[in-house]
């Protein structure tokens, strides 16, 4: 999932509708994790991770992860760490409840 535009966006995937727009990302939307209630969205770009609430759009939290590119994201099953992974071969775990 690569997006230039900056922005991170939610669609139904029955009608095709784009439901919502995130915005603020820093530069290119690299990856994108729902927590395994749905409930937040985490999405990497450039050295940072931003975690949304996915039923306001509000970003509730921005992470400064990493001093490369984090190439991606990943919840726990039970949503309480965030792992990360970098350009510079690095992976970190984050507690995010």
């Amino acid at each position: 999932m690569l997006c230039s535009d900056r922005t991170v966006r939610l669609w139904d995937v029955s009608s095709g509708e784009c439901l919502q727009t995130l915005q603020g990302s820093p530069n290119w939307v690299l990856s994108v994790a729902f927590s395994p209630d749905n409930q937040i969205l985490a999405s990497s770009s450039d050295r940072t991770v931003r975690l949304w609430d996915v039923s306001s759009g509000e970003c509730l939290q921005t992470l400064q992860v990493s001093t490369n590119w984090v190439w991606s994201v990943a919840f726990n099953p039970e949503a309480k760490t965030l792992a990360t992974g970098s350009g510079d071969r690095t992976v970190q775990l984050w507690d995010v409840c």
